[in-house]
């Protein structure tokens, strides 16, 4: 593979890997926050549409660096900074511009395979699960954790208190005198009645 086939290669995977941690966090969000089902076509479609913004930011790259090629050509004065191309730098942005063309294309043809979303889906899917697992097994470790298995325990143990002292009691507290204030105005509501 030469280096535009490279670059286009990568800059594909690249856009590939964002449209499936995209479709994956529409997944969990649409799966477990919003409490709906696992609709792959929706979710295709999602797929698509990520595709379909990254392949039009390449057709833009492409467009800004034909017009920057443009310029450079026949300037050879020293650049006044990064961007300031000179004709020493056409060839460099001629391949760029190709390299971005080629994701583009790659893009689009991918949007077309219906095959090829259904995988970017299925890994979303396994990747969404994988989260999900992940967080349940961390969970299911540190809450259902006895002291004699935490390493941490002693050293902790002194801030739990605290938090203890602080927090949950002064809330306990609260939500008690909240309680007995309600309980009250129910009685004189209630003697009132009478």
């Amino acid at each position: 593979m030469g280096r535009t086939a490279d670059a286009i290669a990568e800059g594909v995977a690249i856009a590939t890997a964002a449209a499936r941690l995209a479709v994956k966090n529409h997944i969990l969000v649409g799966t477990i926050a919003e409490d709906g089902i696992f609709d792959t076509d929706k979710y295709i479609a999602d797929t698509r549409e990520a595709l379909r913004a990254m392949a039009e930011e390449s057709e833009e790259a492409e467009r800004t660096l034909t017009e920057l090629r443009k310029r450079a050509r026949g300037r050879h004065s020293d650049p006044s900074g990064t961007h300031d191309y000179r004709d020493r730098d056409v060839r460099n942005l001629r391949r760029r511009a190709k390299q971005s063309h080629g994701v583009a294309t790659k893009l689009r043809e991918v949007m077309e395979n219906r095959e090829a979303l259904g995988v970017i889906v299925e890994e979303a899917r396994e990747a969404a699960w994988a989260d999900v697992r992940h967080n349940l097994d961390r969970r299911l470790r540190v809450e259902g954790m006895r002291p004699d298995q935490d390493p941490d325990y002693d050293r902790m143990r002194e801030a739990r208190m605290q938090a203890l002292r602080l927090v949950d009691l002064q809330a306990l507290s609260s939500s008690q005198k909240a309680k007995a204030k309600r309980r009250k105005k129910l009685e004189k509501a209630e003697a009132k009645g009478r």
